[in-house]
């Protein structure tokens, strides 16, 4: 298992060079989105329809400098609209589940949320998954390395304060190198399912 500082250190080789792509791609999402959710009659649906295919159609793009340096086109902005059904109903369970964990407890809500943490990673690079089979393989894969993540995503602070200080400017590179960062913990962790896939092929009988 690679440690953080070598994710990091993956990630900003694959972002060196593409900065300009990946900020034009951000910007078309947020733009549609910012649009889209200007309208009170449409901002239901581009939280239920636009935000799960933007979600894939981003984690592909990161996907892609992760495993064959392809670089980014504007095109790719959309590339998770050709599996929105799958993206849909895995972003929809998984905030459902976090969300009645939650209601026991915060913190189990919290550690659920880890445990779900990758199913849109699984989602974008399993076209037509089943939304509880990449949740349990999500569960799987997070198996003994949430804190890892925790301890990611904590990493991260002191960017996100130098992203409010630059009065969001900095997030022009610091939002790549978050999400590189991240497909690079997933592609990490992810031999780990090979060995944990068959406790979670029966997956519809496991808790939630």
């Amino acid at each position: 298992m690679k440690t953080r500082a070598e994710l990091k250190e993956m990630a900003k080789q694959q972002i060196k060079g593409n900065i300009g792509m990946l900020f034009v791609i951000a910007l078309i999402i947020g733009a549609i989105s910012g649009a889209a959710g200007a309208i009170p009659p449409l901002a239901l649906v581009v939280s239920i329809i636009v935000t799960p295919a933007f979600s894939i159609s981003i984690i592909r793009v990161y996907q892609e400098l992760a495993r064959s340096g392809k670089k980014p086109e504007a095109k790719d902005a959309f590339a998770g609209f050709d599996d929105f059904w799958s993206a849909f109903k895995a972003m929809f369970l998984a905030g459902l589940f976090t969300f009645l964990w939650s209601l026991l407890f915060i913190i189990p809500g919290i550690i659920k949320s880890f445990s779900y943490s990758q199913t849109m990673m699984i989602v974008a690079e399993n076209k037509g998954i089943g939304a509880r089979d990449a949740i349990n393989r999500s569960k799987a894969m997070m198996d003994g390395r949430k804190m890892d993540y925790f301890v990611l995503g904590l990493s991260f602070i002191g960017w996100g304060l130098l992203c409010c200080i630059t009065l969001g400017i900095a997030y022009i590179w610091v939002g790549p190198y978050i999400e590189a960062t991240m497909v690079n913990f997933y592609n990490d962790i992810k031999p780990a399912e090979a060995t944990a896939e068959d406790n979670t092929v029966n997956a519809e009988t496991s808790d939630i």
